[in-house]
C-alpha cells in the first residue's frame, strides 16, 4: 500500500475537508485538515474488491446470513487480541457513537449520572446530554505528559446517582493504552459503585509497541461489561457507520436486544460486507503496514512540534491523534488557535470540547501523508517562530 499517495478529498462530501472552512475558517485550497478522526488513505484492496463485486452485481438489497461476518469478527479478535468473542453477544450498530447512545438509553434512566474520565472523546458527553443524563467528569491526572487515574480521589467524589462508566480504551485524545493493572482498577471501581461499564475500544488495532488488553479479558467484570469495537477506525471506513456492541452477560444482552428491536435498528449491508472483508489475513497485513507508517508520522510530528518552546505532545501509544499541550507558551488558548488556524492554516480540534483537562490542548490528526505531516510541522514552527 502506498500511503504516500495524495488523494484529493475536496468536493467529495468529506466532513474532514469540505467542512473545515465553515468550522475552522481554514480554506481547503491552501490549508491542512487535521481534525475529525478519519484518515486520508484508501482501505485495503480486499475491501475495495468487495465493493467492486457488489457494484458489479448491481442489486443492493437487505443483508442476510451474517455467519461469515461473525466468523470474521471472531477470527480477528482471537488472532489480534487473544479474545474469544461470544457469537451470540454481537450486536451491530450504526457506528460506536450510536452504540454509546444505545447503551446510555438501554441501561440508564433520565437524570442518571454517566462517568467520563476527562479529557475524553467529545461525542460521549454529547450523546449523554442529548439523552437527558448527567455527565460526571472524573479528571485524569496529567503526570509529566502521561494520563493516569486516581481512584482514591474518584471514590471520594462519586455522586450517588452514578449508574455507568464510559471508558475510552485506548484513550482518545491522549493516546494512552491502559495497563492490565489500570483496567483491573477500573473494573473494581465499577463493582464497588455498582456501575455498568461500557468500554469503547475502537482504536485497539492501532498501537505502537505497547500491548492493548481488551477489558473483556479482565476477570470478574462480565456481569456488568459492555464491549464496543469496530473495523471503521482501523481500516479507514468510518463512513460505513458500522460498529459492534458485544455483550457476554445474558441479562444485559436481552435488555440490549429488546431495545434494538424496539427502535427497529438493522445493519447497513455495505458496512457488513466491508467489515467482513477487512477482518482477514489481507486486512491484517495492511494494518501492520499502516501502523508502521503512522508510527513514523507521529515521530516526525512529535520531534517538530516539541522543538517549539513551550509546546509538548503526549507520547502516542495508540491512535493517529496527537494531543498537544500549549500551556508552556503562556498564551491563552484563543491566541494559540488564532495562530494555528490563521497562520499555520491547520484545522485541529479544540481541547476544551474534550472536558476538564483539555483547556490548553489541541488535537491533530496525523493519519495523512508524510508530505502533509512535514508541511504541518513547518507551518507550525513558522506560526510560532517568535518563541524560538
Amino acid at each position: 500500500m502506498n500511503f504516500d499517495e495524495h488523494i484529493d478529498r475536496r468536493n467529495t462530501h468529506s466532513a474532514k475537508w469540505d467542512m473545515m472552512e465553515l468550522l475552522y475558517g481554514v480554506s481547503p485550497n491552501d490549508g491542512l485538515s487535521m481534525w475529525v478522526a478519519d484518515m486520508d488513505f484508501r482501505p485495503p484492496k480486499t475491501v475495495q474488491d468487495k465493493l467492486a463485486e457488489l457494484l458489479d452485481h448491481g442489486v443492493y438489497g437487505y443483508f442476510g446470513d451474517d455467519g461469515p461476518y461473525l466468523d470474521a469478527i471472531q477470527w480477528w479478535m482471537k488472532h489480534r487480541h487473544g479474545w474469544e468473542v461470544p457469537r451470540d453477544g454481537v450486536f451491530t450498530t450504526h457506528g460506536l457513537v450510536n452504540g454509546t447512545a444505545m447503551c446510555v438509553d438501554t441501561f440508564t434512566a433520565p437524570g442518571d449520572g454517566i462517568v467520563l474520565f476527562t479529557p475524553v472523546y467529545y461525542a460521549f458527553a454529547k450523546v449523554i446530554h442529548a439523552n437527558n443524563r448527567e455527565v460526571i467528569e472524573l479528571p485524569l491526572a496529567n503526570n509529566n505528559g502521561r494520563y493516569e487515574m486516581d481512584f482514591a480521589a474518584y471514590d471520594a467524589v462519586l455522586p450517588a446517582h452514578a449508574r455507568m462508566i464510559v471508558l475510552c480504551s485506548p484513550h482518545n485524545p491522549g493516546g494512552r493504552i491502559w495497563s492490565r493493572t489500570e483496567l483491573e482498577q477500573v473494573a473494581a471501581f465499577a463493582k464497588r459503585h455498582d456501575l455498568i461499564l461500557v468500554s469503547d475500544e475502537i482504536h485497539h488495532d492501532l498501537t505502537f509497541g505497547v500491548k492493548h488488553t481488551p477489558m473483556a479479558l479482565i476477570e470478574g467484570i462480565s456481569d456488568r461489561l459492555i464491549m464496543m469495537t469496530a473495523s471503521t477506525k482501523t481500516f479507514n471506513i468510518a463512513g460505513s457507520h458500522t460498529g459492534n456492541v458485544i455483550i457476554e452477560d445474558p441479562d444485559l444482552r436481552a435488555q440490549f436486544s429488546q431495545r434494538m428491536q424496539g427502535l427497529g435498528l438493522s445493519p447497513n449491508a455495505f458496512g457488513m460486507h466491508m467489515a467482513t472483508a477487512a477482518y482477514s489475513p489481507e486486512g491484517a497485513k495492511w494494518v501492520d503496514e499502516l501502523v508502521h507508517y503512522l508510527d513514523e508520522n507521529h515521530k516526525i510530528f512529535n520531534a517538530g512540534i516539541n522543538a517549539i518552546p513551550g509546546v509538548k505532545t503526549m507520547e502516542l501509544e495508540s491512535t493517529y491523534l496527537a494531543w498537544v499541550d500549549f500551556s508552556g507558551t503562556g498564551m491563552p488558548l484563543v491566541d494559540v488557535i488564532e495562530r494555528v488556524q490563521k497562520q499555520a492554516k491547520i484545522a485541529a480540534n479544540h481541547g476544551p470540547t474534550y472536558g476538564s483537562g483539555g483547556e490548553n490542548f489541541l488535537r491533530f490528526n496525523i493519519g495523512t501523508t508524510r508530505k502533509n505531516i512535514e508541511r504541518a510541522v513547518a507551518n507550525m514552527q513558522a506560526a510560532f517562530s517568535d518563541l524560538q
